[in-house]
């Protein structure tokens, strides 16, 4: 797959040289506040290597992984990924997504979601999207609904952390019919929101 630019950000697909500039953007541990995916229980460059490996085989999988760049200085700022893709079923999620706190609250992540959105529903013409959030991470479940996911529900104690808590999982969606109706609305939001 190629990458799918905007005007603020454009996705890259993920590749070994993306290493180090992700290992040092990675440290900030606000990123891994409700997940706990990092930071637990071995050293960081060890985890963080297994995440990484984790992320490079998503491609192998039918899905991909993006680290995210701004378009005004090439900067990286985070990461994301086309993931659990059924082409029988015509449905994948998106998620693992996260950006460097400096750009929180601006229009990259809802661009972000609008590149990713329009390849999954337009190009490879699936019917179903979803996006599966941490009960805790109240920040990302308001922002999936800013975006048009539909929440369907909670997955009640569906996975453990790192740190061996409980974390219930949020299941958001969106479907081809309500596609259409959605994209304007999160393009009208993409306009809306500040850049800087």
């Amino acid at each position: 797959m190629q990458g799918l630019r905007g005007n603020t950000v454009y996705l890259e697909p993920l590749k070994e040289g993306h290493r180090e500039s992700l290992r040092q953007l990675a440290r900030d541990e606000r990123l891994w506040e409700f997940t706990k995916t990092l930071l637990i229980n071995e050293t960081y460059d060890d985890q963080f290597d297994k995440y990484f490996a984790e992320a490079l085989g998503i491609g192998t999988e039918g899905g991909q992984t993006f680290v995210i760049r701004s378009v005004k200085d090439d900067a990286i700022i985070g990461m994301t990924r086309i993931m659990h893709v059924e082409p029988k079923d015509k449905r994948a999620e998106i998620g693992h997504t996260w950006y460097t706190p400096s750009v929180w609250g601006k229009r990259h992540n809802k661009e972000c979601k609008l590149l990713l959105l329009e390849y999954i529903f337009e190009t490879a013409k699936y019917c179903r999207v979803e996006f599966r959030v941490a009960h805790q991470n109240i920040r990302s479940q308001t922002a999936v609904e800013k975006i048009g996911g539909f929440r369907e529900g909670v997955l009640r104690k569906f996975t453990y952390r790192n740190d061996g808590s409980v974390r219930h999982t949020v299941v958001f969606s969106i479907i081809d019919e309500e596609w259409p109706e959605k994209k304007e609305n999160l393009r009208q939001l993409v306009t809306a929101t500040p850049e800087d």
